[in-house]
């Protein structure tokens, strides 16, 4: 028998243990959408360009993630050579304090894939159009996986047929490679852009060296860290079909936009919104509240314990 006494103790406990539980399980809507959290405990973006570009080009993508109270570094990139630009990348990314969201455009993104390795700062890789390579992997290889690329007309020539190569030193492999000038708007900018403004852009254009397409990629962080990835449908810099097999193949969280390889240029907006979806998976606060799993169990030890407490009260009345 049950006394009235020890009932009366039980139902507070046994009413209030669910609410408890609950509490700790459901995260309030703000929570659920990062408007809890202070700007001090986001993620710094670092924006990582690829060849012929300059940071210069991540300005309104910049604007956007700073106004929205997200630090943000758009680095420089030497474009010198995959393993060289990735060391110079991963000693600066050493520099910043706290969780890190790393994006990387077109080569940026192999640059980005190298130097993350490594680092458990980087909580998340998002790829522009960028080049995702797999150890050992060229990016001349993944060029030619898949038609697309426009970069030449003539796989056997020395030099691709949309390139200008421009020796700057006395060795075999300095030589810089710039889109032609006729070239430009059509292979970089699938022609998004007005004529003048894709001029500008030709004309200040960052060269990489030879040896960049052709440095076999060192160990592959996509496969530790999660990643995202915009894959442009009209890329004739790279090829849409290469973006998409280097997205499948990383597991990525994968947009697909109706742009031109260069689509930070063209649609910077799209390419914001990717970068906070990024951003939102990558803040600590969302480790405090729970895996869907945790939540799952944590509701279903409410719901148990409320029938515990109700069976106490019926077998309390029936005594």
């Amino acid at each position: 028998m049950i006394h009235i006494r020890s009932v009366r103790r039980a139902l507070p406990f046994a009413v209030l243990l669910p609410v408890t539980v609950l509490m700790a399980a459901g995260p309030s809507a703000a929570s659920q959408n990062g408007g809890d959290v202070s700007p001090e405990s986001k993620p710094t973006v670092v924006l990582v360009h690829g060849a012929w570009a300059d940071a210069s080009g991540w300005d309104e993508v910049t604007k956007s993630l700073q106004a929205r109270g997200y630090p943000v570094v758009a680095t420089a990139n030497p474009l010198r050579s995959l393993s060289g630009d990735a060391s110079y990348l991963a000693a600066r990314l050493k520099t910043i304090k706290g969780p890190v969201v790393l994006v990387g455009h077109s080569y940026g993104g192999a640059v980005i894939t190298n130097a993350a390795a490594g680092n458990p700062n980087v909580k998340s890789l998002v790829y522009i159009a960028g080049f995702a390579p797999d150890k050992g992997e060229t990016l001349e290889q993944i060029l030619g996986r898949y038609p697309g690329s426009q970069l030449t007309d003539d796989p056997e020539a020395p030099v691709p047929t949309s390139l200008d190569a421009v020796p700057y030193g006395s060795g075999s492999g300095d030589v810089d490679l710039y889109i032609k000038p006729d070239k430009f708007s059509s292979v970089f900018l699938s022609d998004r852009l007005g004529a003048s403004e894709a001029n500008v852009l030709a004309a200040s254009q960052r060269p990489p060296t030879a040896v960049t397409v052709g440095e076999p990629s060192g160990q592959a962080a996509w496969k530790s860290i999660p990643s995202w990835f915009l894959v442009a449908t009209d890329d004739r810099t790279i090829g849409t079909d290469n973006l998409r097999f280097m997205a499948e193949r990383a597991g990525s969280t994968t947009v697909e936009v109706d742009a031109p390889h260069a689509v930070l240029e063209t649609d910077p907006d799209d390419v914001t919104a990717l970068i906070l979806q990024a951003a939102d998976g990558s803040r600590p606060s969302l480790a405090k509240t729970g895996s869907r799993d945790h939540t799952a169990w944590l509701g279903g030890a409410a719901v148990l314990m409320t029938a515990c407490g109700m069976l106490v009260t019926v077998r309390a009345r029936r005594s």
